[in-house]
């Protein structure tokens, strides 16, 4: 007959702790079944159930912020459609980049003046927010296709408001 292999380590640390549990008395065992439902109990909550939970508690602000992302993603995906879309077909005409221009200028709120000599504009700021230029900006080159060539911008103290000139030429001023 083939001899029994030697018991393994875990093995022998079970016959231990078996023996050990026989030898307590009822009232000892009886705690020691609580104080290891307790620890159990304990390891449950903090490796399982706290993480899952916390990760519900945040998920309503990370879906907001996701929508948000997703949102300005696509205003994004659309604005550059549009401008691919615009930069595929023809310029404007010049009148039309000058109506264009006019429009968005007065968009300043009198803060700018634009004056259009030969094949560029030249836009005169006296403290405009940067904001409004950035939308003036922005609306120049979509709807008049018109790009700054020249910029002497100074900010007006610790404000957010710039004076100065900005000269920007395109194909609609070029032709004509």
């Amino acid at each position: 007959m083939a001899a029994n292999p030697p018991p393994s380590p875990v093995q022998r640390a079970r016959a231990n702790v078996a023996a050990w549990y026989g030898a307590l008395a009822e009232r000892e065992r009886r705690l020691v079944l609580i104080a290891a439902l307790i620890v159990g109990l304990a390891l449950l909550w903090w490796l399982a159930i706290a993480p899952a939970w916390q990760t519900l508690r945040a998920a309503p602000a990370r879906h907001a912020t996701l929508d948000a992302q997703l949102a300005r993603m696509q205003q994004l995906a659309q604005t550059t459609e549009g401008l691919r879309a615009g930069s595929t077909g023809q310029p404007p005409g010049r009148d039309e980049a000058l109506r264009a221009l006019e429009a968005a200028t007065g968009a300043l709120g009198g803060t700018g003046q634009v004056a259009v000599l030969a094949d560029r504009a030249t836009l005169t700021l006296r403290q405009t927010e940067a904001v409004a230029l950035a939308g003036w900006l922005q609306q120049v080159r979509v709807n008049a296709r018109l790009l700054p060539l020249e910029s002497q911008l100074n900010r007006d103290g610790p404000g957010t408001t710039w004076s100065g000139t900005l000269v920007l030429s395109g194909p609609p001023l070029a032709g004509n």
